[in-house]
């Protein structure tokens, strides 16, 4: 690791601002940093926050619209301060961002890249928004994680589990707190080879955009390598409500485990529909079939009902976690709304306080600056464990949980267990093996 990497960390670790009788590097400078895009100038800070709320990603978005409301609250000293009070870093003081009160806008991505981008630059060119959080598709995430590049502000992504995201399309100006498809499938496959062997014949129902790509081939790679032989791998639409006729074709092949690569209603709706055709009561080769669902959710647990016990899958983060970050978050959250937090509503509550967090060890609002605070920055207290935000690539490194649904769930919310917590030594890789080139940050004005 480089000096400047090492001195990176020793400044953020200790929460030191300029001003504090510490020197900062020149990038972290204020005042090397003047013009940028939407500079604020009054008492105010506006942040955008660009979710689905209309779409297959729905309930997800209104849970990660819930979880940025309560993020602001926190960061301009109201409420219970939630994990302000278990952030290793203690830069934020609850008085805003840089004294600044924290304002936001929203806007829908309707689940769709066109329509999240016009959102997105609405947000930045019209409501002056310094910085782009959201989202509960990797296309989506892709795409403004592109505009926000242009535009010059930063863009922390939300719920976005494509390989993508901080691989072949990975910016500067981006960053992801969200675990990936290649995370899954290396914590998923020994589970998986665990309790159902390694002679299977797995077929894929796959989403057919990005992340559906990555998390078919994360998991077909993981799942071949121990074994298992794939059988079948199809693309449905991600506008699909009914997955009957993609049902029938399992039912016909010799595959014992059908694979849905399908998360929020898309992944309630296919669910259902395989359980209807009976595919867990049914022998195949010998063994009884399965199914498995590598992102998983409370939310699609809970909008899939009984249909998911004893289904396994990964999750970023469950509300049922007993560290410090994790009962601090589900304590404020419910206060608040009267039940559990997803891990949506978790890894953007996260991002929110995260960039805040840059800002004020940064000392600037400048997007290069705030890159630069992010980049190599490691933390406690979120509600992960011991996380570090990757410098080559902007991606979180952090253990990965494995779950599956509960055969007898004691509530509505209490429906997936941990089986197990995959060390993030794990789940590391090489940053160059997706490919992209990451690029330098781009201010703006």
């Amino acid at each position: 690791m480089s000096k400047m990497n090492l001195t990176r960390r020793g400044v953020l670790q200790t929460g030191a601002v300029a001003g504090a009788g510490l020197a900062l590097p020149t990038y972290l400078s204020a005042a090397s940093h003047a013009g940028f895009t939407n500079a604020p100038t009054g008492g105010t800070v506006t942040l955008g926050f660009n979710v689905p709320q209309s779409g297959p990603y729905a309930d997800e978005g209104a849970d990660e619209l819930r979880a940025y409301e309560l993020a602001v609250e926190h960061l301009n000293g109201e409420g219970d301060g939630g994990l302000l009070n278990t952030f290793s870093s203690k830069a934020l003081k609850g008085n805003g961002i840089l004294g600044k009160k924290v304002e936001y806008v929203t806007g829908d991505t309707q689940t769709k890249s066109d329509a999240a981008r016009a959102s997105a630059r609405s947000m930045i060119e019209k409501d002056g928004a310094i910085m782009v959080t959201g989202g509960s598709s990797s296309g989506v995430a892709v795409a403004v994680q592109a505009l926000c590049q242009e535009a010059g502000v930063i863009f922390m992504a939300g719920l976005t589990h494509s390989n993508d995201t901080t691989g072949k399309d990975k910016k500067a100006n981006g960053f992801r707190h969200f675990f990936n498809s290649y995370m899954t499938g290396a914590a998923l496959a020994p589970v998986l080879a665990n309790n159902y062997g390694t002679d299977r014949k797995a077929y894929h129902l796959t989403a057919d955009y990005n992340w559906g790509y990555t998390t078919e081939e994360a998991v077909r790679t993981s799942t071949e390598a121990m074994g298992w032989e794939t059988v079948g791998t199809v693309l449905t639409p991600l506008t699909q409500t009914d997955f009957s006729s993609y049902i029938t074709p399992v039912l016909q092949s010799d595959a014992d485990v059908l694979v849905l690569n399908h998360y929020g209603g898309n992944m309630v709706n296919s669910l259902t529909n395989a359980v209807q055709f009976g595919l867990r009561d049914r022998i195949a080769n010998g063994k009884n079939f399965e199914i498995v669902v590598p992102l998983y959710s409370r939310l699609m647990a809970k909008g899939a009902g009984a249909n998911v016990k004893g289904i396994f899958g990964s999750t970023n983060w469950h509300w049922s976690l007993t560290d410090e970050g994790s009962k601090q978050f589900v304590q404020s959250f419910g206060t608040k709304y009267g039940f559990p937090p997803s891990q949506a509503a978790h890894t953007c509550y996260v991002q929110a306080l995260l960039y805040a967090d840059a800002v004020e060890r940064a000392g600037s609002f400048n997007p290069c600056a705030v890159g630069e605070a992010l980049k190599d920055f490691e933390f406690d207290g979120m509600g992960n464990g011991p996380t570090l935000y990757r410098g080559e690539d902007h991606q979180c490194f952090k253990d990965v949980l494995v779950v599956k649904g509960k055969e007898n769930p004691t509530s509505e919310f209490d429906l997936l267990e941990i089986v197990e917590v995959t060390p993030v030594s794990q789940v590391t890789y090489d940053a160059s093996i997706f490919g992209g080139d990451l690029g330098t940050c781009n201010p703006g004005a």
